[in-house]
C-alpha cells in the first residue's frame, strides 16, 4: 500500500484546511485509517482515526482537536480526509496518515499497529 498525503500549506489562525490521503496499490476499505502529527522535535501524536464501514465508520479524535477536526473516508476513492477548522498555531505540524490492520480498539491512538504510512503533509498555522 502506498499512501500519498496532500493538501497542507500555510493557513492563518482561525482558518480551515482539508488534507487528504490517497491510497494506491490495494484497497484500504478493510483497514482502520488514522491521522497523526509531528511537530519539530516532538513525537508523532495521535490526531484521529476512523474504522471500516463494517464497523460503522466509528471515529475517535484527540482531545486537543475534538470539535475542530473531523476525519472521514471515501472507500470508493480509496481516500481518507481530515477537515481542520478553527486552526491554532499549535496545530502546526507534519500530518501523517496510516493504515492499521489490527482493527478497531483502544490501540488505534498509538502508532504501534500502523503498518503503512504516507510521507506527510506540512500544515503551518500563522498567528
Amino acid at each position: 500500500v502506498q499512501l500519498q498525503a496532500c493538501g497542507g500549506g500555510l493557513v492563518q489562525a482561525g482558518g480551515s484546511v482539508r488534507i487528504s490521503c490517497a491510497a494506491s496499490g490495494r484497497a484500504v476499505s478493510s483497514y482502520v485509517m488514522g491521522w497523526f502529527r509531528q511537530a519539530p522535535g516532538e513525537e508523532r501524536d495521535f490526531v484521529a482515526a476512523i474504522s471500516t464501514s463494517a464497523s460503522g465508520f466509528n471515529t475517535v479524535h484527540a482531545d486537543s482537536v475534538k470539535g475542530r477536526f473531523t476525519i472521514s473516508r471515501d472507500d470508493a476513492e480509496n481516500t481518507v480526509y481530515l477537515q481542520m477548522n478553527s486552526l491554532k498555531p499549535e496545530d502546526t505540524a507534519v500530518y501523517y496518515c496510516g493504515t492499521n490492520a489490527r482493527g478497531w480498539g483502544p490501540w488505534v491512538i498509538t502508532t504501534t499497529n500502523y503498518n503503512y504510512w504516507g510521507q506527510g503533509t506540512l500544515v503551518t498555522v500563522s498567528s
